[in-house]
């Protein structure tokens, strides 16, 4: 099962897959599995969609790489216009495979072979696509692309120069508070100026995604989402008792460490222009050239493990980071997976802040999962659901930061200092904007204007220090418009706070037991999604963050430690 050997991923070649034969070939193969006269005969074909479903997706990888990188590329963006077109075809041609899969009279045996968690996903999938609703899902797609292609084009007049919103960041936390006043102008305005384009484009994603919901039988868009996002061992129910649970535990810590915060910086209120900034003289930043800070993070995990060593090589000698800010390249970072090459890549922005870091911790914690069960012969393992990889990438935040010498210098301990802070002040945002996305899919008849009502009011609840005077635009509740997940990945960003109170729940651990905590990650990374998240987390010795009282015991146990 090991992958494709190649130099350097810009070497890779690409084909455009070809949907029609790929729809055939899945179809020929649903046959097969149907004639199959044996569990081991019926593995067997199911093995050969490894085969045919990976090369697919490493082709389309590649061009969405390749898309991201330069947005003005006329190739690629050819490329990108047909696979928002032809990849519903693709995933409804899979799920016929699939139920056959679900369906075949061999199912104990290949349960037995795949797992349980792969056939509850199948289950999940099946209920969340159909032929009937190909052509909403290629619009959605469209309007996806339309915002992404929105952003990616800014271009904000800037000291005599045009910069992209990425590259606004290092000014938006200047250490000179005027600075970041004229900064947050001139961002803002872009959005206020892009305003009504934004905003037609979430309403009809809204309606969009609302019908594919009601064509599929559901109320509205959330029980589809819901499948979509594979919640298979948690519901609706339970992840409102999880943002009750960080309203009333999470919320009041929060707030104080933003006064600590308007304490240290001097100030008598916090505006939003202060939002970013933790010190005086400003945020950390790293030190070094993007090439100086990749070699850091390289020697960082040779010495972290042997593990993480032999990943950091593999990523640097085969080329496997995008991560230079450039003006014409998608906004935001990710990790993603080649799997014809077993491959991790990385995509990102640097832009001369702290969190150029975070991708060399928290993006690297994805890909350090991808490559640690690369050989595993089971494809379904790697269908890890999304709270578990934010697990993995927000807990080797924590994990290196024995190493921020490297990157900061003597400023290392006041980025320590920055990164706890900000984890836990993140939650209660991440919090919102899962709330939010409830609230408008709940009632998909909101107006833009009601809409921005809801999230004006989420934050006088999640973040009561927020002071939009001097603002208009945010003052009216559209904050949320320059957030990405909300447009491509509805239903997403609960998973980064469920994963927040596990990476908390190791960095307690790791500050007693660094070689236990340590040992209980490698072991979740292993894992990958052979159980469920909540079997996975009690294997490995953390509480479920659903459990009543675990936000609680978590926020006693940092009030102790951050002071």
């Amino acid at each position: 099962m090991s992958g494709k050997t190649f130099k350097d991923f810009q070497d890779l070649p690409y084909n455009r897959v070809d949907m029609k034969k790929l729809e055939e070939d899945l179809a020929a193969l649903g046959v097969k599995l149907e004639e199959a006269t044996s569990g081991e005969a019926a593995f067997a074909v199911h093995q050969q969609y490894y085969e045919l479903v990976g090369h697919a997706m490493t082709e389309m990888t590649i061009a969405e790489i390749r898309h991201d990188i330069d947005m003005t590329d006329e190739t690629y963006s050819a490329e990108n216009d047909y696979y928002d077109e032809m990849r519903p075809v693709f995933q409804s041609a899979d799920n016929e495979y699939q139920k056959k899969l679900y369906n075949s009279p061999y199912r104990a045996y290949l349960e037995e072979k795949i797992g349980p968690v792969a056939f509850k996903n199948i289950e999940l999938a099946m209920k969340s696509i159909d032929q009937k609703i190909i052509p909403l899902m290629q619009e959605e797609n469209a309007l996806t692309s339309r915002y992404n292609k929105l952003l990616a084009g800014a271009e904000i007049e800037w000291n005599g120069e045009k910069l992209n919103l990425s590259l606004m960041t290092p000014y938006l936390t200047s250490s000179d508070r005027q600075v970041r006043k004229d900064a947050w102008k001139k961002y803002t305005a872009f959005f206020e100026e892009n305003e009504e384009e934004i905003e037609d484009i979430y309403d009809r994603l809204v309606k969009n995604r609302t019908k594919q919901g009601r064509e599929l039988g559901y109320e509205n868009y959330l029980p589809l989402g819901y499948a979509r996002m594979m919640r298979n061992c948690y519901d609706g129910e339970m992840l409102k008792e999880f943002r009750s649970q960080v309203e009333r535990d999470l919320v009041p810590f929060a707030e104080k460490l933003h006064e600590q915060r308007r304490i240290r910086l001097g100030l008598d209120h916090l505006s939003y222009i202060d939002e970013g900034v933790f010190f005086t003289n400003g945020n950390p930043a790293p030190t070094g050239t993007p090439e100086e800070i990749l070699a850091a993070g390289r020697e960082m995990y040779r010495e972290l493990s042997p593990e993480t060593g032999r990943f950091m090589d593999f990523m640097c000698d085969h080329g496997l980071f995008d991560v230079l800010g450039r003006k014409t390249k998608k906004t935001g970072g990710y990790m993603t997976y080649l799997p014809d090459y077993r491959a991790p890549f990385i995509f990102a922005n640097f832009n001369g802040t702290n969190g150029d870091i975070d991708v060399i911790t928290h993006e690297c914690g994805h890909a350090f999962q991808g490559f640690v069960v690369a050989e595993d012969p089971i494809r379904e393992h790697a269908d890890i659901t999304m709270e578990t990889a934010e697990t993995h990438s927000m807990s080797m935040e924590f994990f290196t930061e024995p190493w921020m010498e490297k990157f900061f210098g003597d400023q290392a301990d006041a980025y320590r200092r920055l990164h706890i802070e900000d984890a836990v002040m993140f939650i209660p945002y991440g919090t919102m904007v899962d709330e939010f996305q409830n609230i408008i899919y709940a009632d998909p008849s909101l107006s833009p204007k009601a809409r921005n009502q809801v999230w004006h009011d989420l934050e006088r609840r999640y973040k009561p220090h927020l002071d939009y005077t001097g603002c208009d635009l945010y003052e009216r509740g559209t904050f949320w418009q320059n957030k990405h997940h909300i447009f491509d990945c509805p239903l997403y960003y609960i998973d980064y706070c469920i994963a927040q109170i596990d990476a908390l729940q190791y960095k307690a651990w790791m500050d007693r037991d660094y070689k236990g905590a340590w040992e209980s990650y490698l072991k979740l990374c292993k894992l990958s999604a052979s159980d469920f998240f909540t079997g996975m987390v009690k294997q490995v010795g953390l509480r479920s963050p659903f459990e009543d009282g675990c936000i609680r015991d978590v926020i006693s146990e940092l009030e102790r430690t951050v002071k």
